[in-house]
């Protein structure tokens, strides 16, 4: 193989908060979707001005809170699929200044949540210059992929699915025999969440013209490098 992922780094039970790369942290949690072990991860970057980036945002317990304030002040926190909004509202409350940004259709989806901003393609002040950013409506939950230029790491939620290398010997098993999701983004899934093979290819080469190595996806072991080779590997079918 050409690339390598980081299987060991899972970090289901480390319940805290692991520098993945230069102003990027991540923490990882145990989560299910329809009974199956998927696990979720949230993602923060701090920013040139050293205010934070919210990706994904877990539960908000006074651990991860001290965690988080001890990095820097929380400026936006990012809703980026319509599968990744639970915690929220949490982050509303303790962090009022922040903006709170939303994928198309979450707005509605969530009502009783008070979002700031509605996500797309058009990048948002508060993490202008140090984020990129590709809509992905062409995928049934209306993702946001960003890419932190620094760091040469793309951030998604669901754009990319790693379970074969799952600690829980079930979720392995379903990954890589029913899913068939044996590599990042692989499977016959990841047809049917794609709704017009056309626009999502068009949005895939916007993808690939970042130099991306490494990937942070919300599912699954991380990708440690050669991270734009696997995003098109994933989508070479379209």
């Amino acid at each position: 193989m050409a690339y390598r992922v980081g299987a060991p780094r899972l970090g289901y039970d480390a319940a805290m908060l692991v520098r993945f790369a230069d102003d990027i942290w991540t923490e990882a949690r145990r989560a299910k979707f329809w009974g199956l072990e998927t696990g979720s991860r949230m993602t923060i970057v701090r920013l040139a001005n050293g205010g934070l980036f919210v990706h994904s945002p877990l539960g908000l317990d006074d651990a991860t809170r001290a965690e988080v304030d001890a990095l820097g002040p929380v400026r936006a926190v990012v809703a980026p699929s319509l599968f990744h909004h639970l915690h929220v509202g949490a982050w509303m409350k303790a962090y009022p200044g922040a903006v709170f940004a939303a994928i198309p259709g979450l707005e509605w989806k969530r009502p009783d949540l008070a979002f700031t901003s509605v996500l797309g393609d058009q990048r948002l002040d508060a993490w202008t210059p140090d984020l990129e950013q590709v809509y992905f409506s062409s995928r049934r939950e209306n993702e946001v992929v960003f890419f932190h230029t620094k760091s040469r790491t793309m951030i998604c939620a669901d754009a990319l699915l790693n379970l074969s290398k799952h600690d829980q010997a079930w979720t392995r098993f379903v990954a890589s025999w029913i899913m068939w999701n044996r590599e990042p983004g692989t499977g016959p899934l990841e047809h049917v969440m794609v709704r017009n093979r056309d626009v999502a290819r068009r949005q895939v080469d916007r993808i690939l013209s970042w130099d991306i190595d490494r990937i942070i996806l919300s599912h699954g072991a991380l990708v440690e490098r050669d991270g734009r080779e696997i995003v098109r590997r994933a989508y070479a079918w379209l």
